[in-house]
């Protein structure tokens, strides 16, 4: 008995199968091209945008297999030659420097430093070396470096803050808290600054500040300090009266409390004393004008 095929049956369910199968392909791609038309709608590019940052991903991963594929043949020299080529011809290269965070300096130090790297492939920038010599300027305290591709270099500057003047034998000098000189100050911008003056006096300032916080009530009265011998301060007031310091820091702070006390009893700042001698405690020797010897008071017994 001869069998029959039912060819066409089957065919007619494969095909349909297959219609199915790309009608759901079509779906999904419509749906898929939906999400990423949506997302790109919300995120803040252009389309124009949006091609320059693709071509950057290909053409730094093209530049990133290529320094990988030649340093493991063994020639990291000629990689990154041929890397550093590659991106200056593809546009990677530093043509713009971007300084921010610089008000009190000239900024134009910083791009003084930073225009060395113009015109150089980005591989080939040396940020920490660049970093390094941006340290280097009186006015930089910290100094961030980073490339922003495809061609600026961007430096952001954290400066010193002018915390005193150090008078110089032939000028005034800005310096911050630790010391370190700033820059030149005339005359008349120096005015209302803590002044300070000695050999050795800019490592001393930490040190004084602690000394000038021990007595809140006196600090604003000081216009003045000069380090003696590398050894002690001799304060000087707005009155331009003279208050000589013992040695020692915990000697020196118990002096100034005790001149703080005894000032808020008697009025000393403002008076007639010229100068006060508190280095050889308990003792305080007062220098009058007029008078030819020191007067010694307030002796052992002193509050």
């Amino acid at each position: 008995m001869a069998r029959i095929k039912r060819s066409g049956s089957q065919g007619v369910r494969r095909a349909a199968k297959s219609q199915g199968r790309a009608a759901g392909a079509r779906r999904a791609k419509a749906k898929t091209t939906g999400i990423v038309d949506s997302a790109m709608g919300v995120l803040p590019f252009t389309e124009e945008q949006w091609h320059r940052i693709w071509l950057a991903v290909i053409i730094g991963g093209a530049v990133a297999l290529a320094w990988v594929i030649a340093n493991l043949a063994g020639v990291p020299a000629m990689a990154q030659a041929q890397v550093s080529q590659m991106a200056s011809d593809a546009g990677f290269e530093v043509r713009q420097v971007r300084v921010t965070g610089t008000n009190r300096m000239d900024e134009r130090e910083v791009y003084a430093v930073a225009l060395a790297q113009r015109d150089q492939p980005m591989p080939q920038v040396d940020i920490e070396k660049l970093r390094k010599d941006l340290l280097e300027l009186p006015w930089v305290a910290d100094a961030r470096v980073s490339v922003q591709l495809p061609d600026i270099l961007a430096i952001d500057i954290v400066e010193r803050v002018p915390h005193a003047v150090l008078a110089k034998p032939d000028r005034l000098m800005l310096i911050d808290a630790e010391g370190y000189e700033l820059a030149p100050v005339s005359k008349e911008n120096a005015k209302g600054m803590l002044r300070i003056s000695g050999p050795g006096s800019p490592k001393q300032v930490a040190y004084l500040d602690r000394l000038l916080a021990a007595a809140p009530a006196l600090q604003p009265q000081v216009v003045a300090a000069e380090w003696i011998g590398n050894r002690r301060w001799n304060v000087t007031f707005k009155t331009d009266q003279v208050l000589a310091l013992p040695e020692g820091e915990n000697e020196a702070a118990s002096a100034l409390v005790k001149f703080a006390r005894m000032d808020g009893q008697n009025r000393l700042i403002g008076g007639k004393v010229a100068s006060f001698d508190m280095r050889d405690p308990p003792r305080i020797y007062m220098r009058v004008p007029g008078r030819a010897d020191e007067v010694q008071t307030l002796a052992g017994n002193a509050p």
